[in-house]
């Protein structure tokens, strides 16, 4: 739904002249630093990427689902390490707007929105991914605060993060998801200590680290919603996510088609440009095709969504699809370069180690196909 296309177009050619004037050129050297730039990051910062869905009232820009989407796609077009710097702050921000109290949002949001500060979510576990309901870390009620105990595991932005959504065991004789809770806790909270960054196939100058608690208090003021919430706190908003995460995904296919496109149209062998070859048409063919199909299922999803429908169908094909997609299409970028798309410095070759994190994170592309077979099977019966 959007609300504004005007606005919106506004948005969008601010948010793609970012990227061609500040990210594009910053992209081979935060892959080889593993640093975003300080003069980037306040770029970032100043567009409001932290606040694109977080009310209006609160400092950010109150964005449907299906305007942050295009922003998303637009943000593709360039590493996915810049877009994911501060947009955990919207995803934070999502949450608390969906279960926090007043003063909470008061507190939070729009330091989150305004990207003063940045937040991070604390969920997968050494021995906790996919099945969420195994959390071990524990948090014991102690008088007006809580203690915690435990790691978590991979947790992006945790490096940079000044507060965590964190989830933990509040009730250890309940199994599975039930009697887990999720916190806001402060990142120089005596007790947590943070990992050094992880060494990542690709994905660089996007922190993830360990996060260490080790009789951690947290004032019980800090909990979000009802005891024993946390896990429905936290699945609320993994439809909207799997689609953000497929909207980004598109955004790579087209950049990684656009940079096929023009190296196949320089490159010449055999007194000709490459592009004239049948088989790379394929290959140029089929990569638009798959783009486009992952752009509209995106799209449609966001607009269900916006609608208030439920879209876990949707969502869950938009993740597996758009992921896939994007993994197919960098790899006949890389193909269509040739020996150049194996050399370190190409965007293509740069890329295609991005990409690859995007079937394991959000939920693994096995958990979306188990997702979808599950409701069609429920909606049959």
């Amino acid at each position: 739904m959007i609300r504004d296309e005007a606005v919106l177009e506004q948005t969008l050619a601010a948010v793609s002249r970012l990227v061609s004037e500040h990210l594009v050129p910053n992209e081979e050297r935060v892959d080889r630093e593993g640093v975003i730039p300080n003069a980037v990051v306040e770029r970032l910062r100043a567009i409001g990427l932290g606040g694109l869905s977080i009310p209006e009232a609160y400092g950010g820009s109150g964005m449907t689902l299906e305007e942050k989407v295009r922003v998303a796609i637009a943000f593709g077009w360039t590493s996915p390490a810049f877009y994911r710097r501060f947009s955990s702050n919207d995803g934070l921000g999502f949450a608390l707007v969906q279960a926090g109290t007043e003063a909470q949002k008061q507190q939070w949001l729009p330091r989150l929105a305004t990207g003063a500060c940045t937040g991070s979510f604390a969920l997968t576990e050494p021995d906790a991914g996919s099945d969420a309901g195994s959390m071990r870390t524990l948090a014991r009620r102690d008088g007006s605060t809580y203690v915690l105990n435990g790691s978590k595991r991979f947790i992006t932005n945790a490096p940079h993060a000044d507060v965590f959504l964190l989830l933990a065991r509040t009730d250890p004789s309940e199994k599975g998801a039930r009697g887990l809770s999720a916190f806001l806790v402060e990142a120089d909270t005596p007790g947590l200590t943070r990992g050094q960054a992880d060494e990542k196939m690709g994905l660089h100058g996007n922190d993830t680290s360990d996060v260490v608690l080790e009789d951690c208090r947290v004032p019980a003021a800090n909990l979000i919603g009802e005891a024993g919430d946390g896990f429905r706190i936290a699945m609320r908003r993994l439809d909207n996510v799997r689609v953000e995460a497929a909207a980004t995904a598109v955004g790579n296919a087209e950049r990684l088609l656009e940079d096929a496109l023009s190296y196949a149209s320089d490159r010449t062998q055999f007194g000709e440009p490459i592009a004239q070859f049948q088989l790379i048409q394929g290959m140029l063919a089929d990569s638009k095709a798959e783009a486009y199909a992952a752009r509209t299922m995106v799209i449609d999803a966001a607009q269900r969504i916006d609608r208030q429908e439920n879209a876990s169908t949707e969502a869950a094909c938009c993740k597996l699809f758009a992921t896939e997609m994007v993994g197919r299409v960098a790899d006949r970028a890389v193909q269509i370069h040739g020996g150049m798309g194996f050399m370190r410095g190409t965007s293509v070759e740069r890329f295609y180690r991005d990409v690859r994190i995007y079937r394991i994170y959000d939920g693994t592309n096995q958990i979306q196909q188990l997702i979808i077979a599950r409701n069609l099977l429920r909606d049959r019966s």
